[in-house]
């Protein structure tokens, strides 16, 4: 009877529909979601650890990586003002040329990855499946083993064109455009997959031919997967050594990659500190660059791979 009244009392309190709140239990919610947050942290100081480390080697007066093992022991702003006033490392211009060089890349890249995925999705011609199967085979190789072809030709070149031949930026940018093309066209060919074609077709019908598709309609509809393949250009041209160290020569052409490994070439004294400040000042753009994009990057890199 008692037990009877209970239930009553119980049904009472809580109607039906209404979901009873249970008293919290760590093993209940450990097993659901806990365990999660526990991975979520461990990876989150896992990837941190690299940054504060550099962080706290640029505050290092020392300049050596020993004296860093002890995290933000000693405190100095004497490696940024060293690294940028020392007449023999002329980091504002390798700051200036790795921002030229990414930009134009990064751009270039979007404009003629853009056309030639355009082309693509939209076009029917001979050789379409042929190249599409090729831009993915050629992606496949490393860059490295194309550096000595690389620099033979942009010697030959220099002979007749110097302007875009050896030891100039934009031979390097050429470079870096028909190395990038590739993958990002590709990339750039998925999303534009999901775009309508009968949007095209509206557009054809009122006059509007493939260029004025291209620019007005299929560029606004396609902003996030553009802004994607501009970060990742620009970072991949920011972080570029092998190519940028074979066809820079001059010092003063060269980009950060390139001039801030000499700061720790000499087995001798290598000025880790100046370079772990450099390392910090070239992040920078690419932090800043990456939280403009931010609200694209999700949108951009997963509607290519949901055709």
């Amino acid at each position: 009877m008692a037990s009877g009244l209970d239930l009553e009392a119980e049904r009472a309190a809580h109607p039906r529909g209404v979901p009873v709140k249970r008293p919290f239990k760590f093993g209940r919610w450990f097993r659901a979601t806990g365990w999660r947050h526990i991975v979520g942290i461990v990876m989150t100081l896992f990837a941190l650890f690299p940054i504060v480390f550099v962080i706290s080697s640029s505050l290092n007066p020392q300049g050596t990586l020993t004296g860093s093992n002890a995290l933000f022991s000693s405190i100095g702003l004497e490696s940024y003002v060293r690294i940028l006033t020392d007449p023999q490392v002329p980091y504002p211009q390798w700051f200036g040329n790795t921002l030229i060089i990414a930009a134009a890349t990064a751009i270039g890249t979007v404009f003629l990855g853009g056309l030639a995925a355009y082309s693509f999705s939209r076009m029917r011609f001979t050789g379409r499946r042929f190249g599409l199967i090729s831009i993915v085979v050629i992606q496949m190789f490393p860059q490295m083993l194309a550096v000595v072809a690389i620099f033979l030709l942009m010697s030959a070149i220099a002979d007749w064109f110097p302007a875009i031949g050896l030891n100039t930026q934009i031979g390097l940018i050429m470079v870096y455009l028909g190395g990038a093309l590739g993958v990002n066209t590709f990339l750039m060919y998925g999303f534009f997959n999901t775009i309508p074609a009968s949007i095209d077709e509206a557009a054809k019908i009122d006059g509007a031919g493939h260029a004025r598709i291209f620019f007005t309609i299929i560029v606004r509809l396609a902003a996030p997967i553009l802004a994607v393949v501009a970060l990742l250009s620009f970072i991949f041209t920011v972080n570029e050594f092998a190519v940028a160290s074979v066809l820079l020569i001059d010092t003063e052409k060269q980009t950060l990659a390139v001039g801030l490994t000499k700061l720790v070439s000499n087995p001798r004294y290598a000025d880790w500190s100046a370079f772990s400040a450099g390392a910090v000042m070239a992040a920078l753009p690419v932090v800043a660059l990456f939280l403009f994009l931010q609200k694209y990057i999700v949108g951009g890199l997963t509607a290519g791979a949901v055709k």
